[in-house]
């Protein structure tokens, strides 16, 4: 079992966002917690998320030079981490600037969403909608069908 941290910049409104954010939540057997930063400026938030980043665990940044997976290479790269012993796991959503250099460079991984820009509460939903199906694919549940 993991206990995810999702560490984003800018809070969620109670939108259409937020209730999907709020179903796949709910659904996880996984412990989610999500962590809102305020920043006044990009390095405001880039010293923020820095500051959420510990020693323990393992960290994954969405970037755009990061890597896309399939869902089901996204649900491996999980269970492999699970199979290391990991059970921490932050994934992190910078801002509209993105994230630093420095900030990147202390990732373990970098995942990318693909080469278009997307909102980012819509990336906050993407990303626990994938966590969701990643462990319903480590469940062996027929919630995920790939041909």
């Amino acid at each position: 079992m993991f206990h995810i941290d999702i560490i984003a910049v800018g809070r969620m409104k109670q939108d259409p966002f937020a209730a999907l954010w709020g179903d796949y939540a709910k659904r996880c057997s996984w412990k989610i917690n999500l962590i809102e930063l305020d920043g006044k400026s990009t390095a405001d938030e880039h010293r923020k998320i820095s500051e959420k980043i510990g020693k323990d665990g393992y960290t994954i940044m969405l970037d755009e030079r990061g890597k896309a997976l399939r869902s089901l290479d996204f649900s491996r790269k999980l269970e492999g981490l699970s199979a290391e012993g990991t059970t921490k796991i932050r994934f992190i959503i910078g801002g509209a600037d993105g994230l630093s250099d420095e900030l990147r460079k202390s990732a373990d991984f970098l995942l990318s969403f693909g080469v278009q820009t997307w909102p980012h509460m819509l990336v906050r939903v993407m990303l626990i909608e994938q966590i969701y199906r990643a462990q319903q694919i480590i469940a062996g549940h027929p919630y995920h069908r790939e041909s």
